[in-house]
């Protein structure tokens, strides 16, 4: 859908070297009233409203940005949001509940998107056609279609997108890839994540929609259905909306993996089970699930797995080296023919060597943070130089990192190995499989084939 067309349905209705500090250096120009970058925050539940506008507060002088305006479809959470950031800032921004307004607002320079997964596609291509740059919540996409047009719709407009897998712009897992690409651990021959994370179930709550809520506008593109509290406080695990625990959290460790081992491409083969082993509720997502994929000429393994509810660590991670809760067991293995390497959280890598585990290089941050504010300083600095190549999470990275998800859970739900063609972005010779690389899209709200 092109701007004008957007318009009248409104109207209608590394590191240099180990020990040097990695994020791409991107010189910026002296900051002024006139050249500040004014960014909506679109999406206010716990990213939205704490990471996104968090990190963009914590930045407005050091990259002279400024947040101009909220939107969400509950009016209550953009209410809530508007009087936090004029607490902190002192301006209150201007609010929205339909971000189609929002984006004929010329004054507004980019905007970042914190809403569930169903919606990050066509608000990505609606914001590149209407001239604004984007920083979007992983996965990127819903769906695999999806997530190619996306990077359809960044280079036909020109936009700098940049996809929300912050690890990469984390100056230490950053210094650990660089020690990996270097051969610390020899030949890499298989490459584990993890995502071992004890949640609770839900149940469905259908009702009339609170005031102030737009359910219409929540649901978008996806199938009409009544208002259930259930989707707008566990979306993840519904798959109309999101994309279950390895799209939520795996979709960080797939994207490490990816970039360790140089993956530039889509995997040949694919596999998964599992199920919903831990709670009797209305999710539709697998709590448990295992995933292993191939790729063409490569001599190597990569495998994940979710767990849901009580479990051990592993490689030390989750105990003796804890994720950013401090709670779960979450991170990425990688098994190299002279040791081992553990990323555990957004922040740190250690090293074992050989075959008594001799600790190696490593690298931490106090706090084990998330590391927000060093990806969205990535993003504005790449706005500002107009060089998609300076951001370290472009969006066709989280295209590939996000289809990993998208070809698990497709596995997952034929039950069996599948063969796909990374060029074409098509399995071989499975219609059934086929049909799950996009979904049926609820009009008007449909992500177009040409964008």
């Amino acid at each position: 859908m092109r701007v004008s067309n957007r318009r009248r349905f409104l109207a209608a209705s590394g590191v240099a070297a180990a020990s040097a500090v990695a994020v791409p250096a991107v010189a910026s120009r002296s900051a002024s009233a006139n050249d500040r970058i004014r960014v909506a925050v679109i999406g206010l539940g716990g990213r939205g409203r704490v990471s996104h506008c968090g990190a963009l507060i914590e930045l407005a002088k050091e990259q002279n940005v400024e947040i101009a305006a909220l939107c969400n479809c509950d009016e209550n959470r953009t209410a809530q949001a508007a009087a936090e950031v004029q607490q902190r800032t002192g301006k209150r921004p201007a609010t929205f509940f339909d971000e189609r307004k929002l984006l004929d607002d010329k004054s507004i320079d980019a905007v970042s998107l914190a809403t569930p997964n169903h919606w990050h596609a066509l608000e990505t291509i609606w914001a590149c056609q209407a001239g604004k740059d984007v920083y979007v919540e992983k996965p990127g996409s819903h769906n695999i279609f999806e997530g190619r047009k996306m990077v359809e719709a960044a280079r036909k407009y020109g936009r700098i997108v940049q996809h929300g897998t912050q690890c990469r712009s984390s100056p230490k897992i950053r210094e650990g890839i660089e020690r990996l690409h270097q051969g610390v651990i020899g030949r890499v021959y298989l490459a584990r994540g993890i995502a071992f994370k004890r949640r609770a179930g839900g149940r469905n709550e259908f009702g009339p929609p609170p005031p102030g809520m737009h359910w219409d506008l929540w649901l978008g593109p996806a199938p009409l259905a009544p208002y259930n509290k259930l989707a707008v406080y566990r979306w993840r695990f519904l798959k109309e909306y999101g994309n279950g625990e390895i799209g939520d959290q795996g979709v960080h460790q797939l994207d490490i993996i990816r970039w360790g081992l140089k993956l530039d491409t889509h995997p040949t083969q694919v596999q998964s089970m599992g199920g919903n082993l831990v709670h009797d509720d209305d999710e539709d997502t697998p709590t448990n699930q295992v995933f292993a994929c191939k790729f063409a000429g490569r001599r190597l393994l990569v495998t994940f797995e979710t767990r849901n509810w009580y479990t051990n660590s592993e490689a030390g991670m989750g105990i003796e080296y804890p994720f950013v809760d401090h709670q779960n067991v979450v991170g990425v293995i990688f098994l190299g023919t002279e040791g081992y390497m553990i990323i555990p959280d957004y922040s740190s890598y250690y090293v074992f060597l050989g075959p008594n585990r001799k600790p190696g290089p490593s690298a931490s941050v106090p706090g084990n943070p998330m590391m927000d504010t060093d990806h969205f300083r990535n993003w504005l600095q790449a706005v500002r130089s107009r060089n998609p190549k300076h951001l370290t999470a472009e969006i066709e990275e989280g295209h590939y990192s996000s289809a990993l998800c998208h070809l698990a859970n497709i596995a997952y739900r034929t039950g069996r190995t599948l063969t796909f063609d990374p060029q074409r972005e098509r399995f071989v010779n499975d219609p059934e499989a086929d049909k799950l690389l996009t979904r049926p899209y609820r009009p008007p709200f449909i992500v177009p084939d040409q964008v």
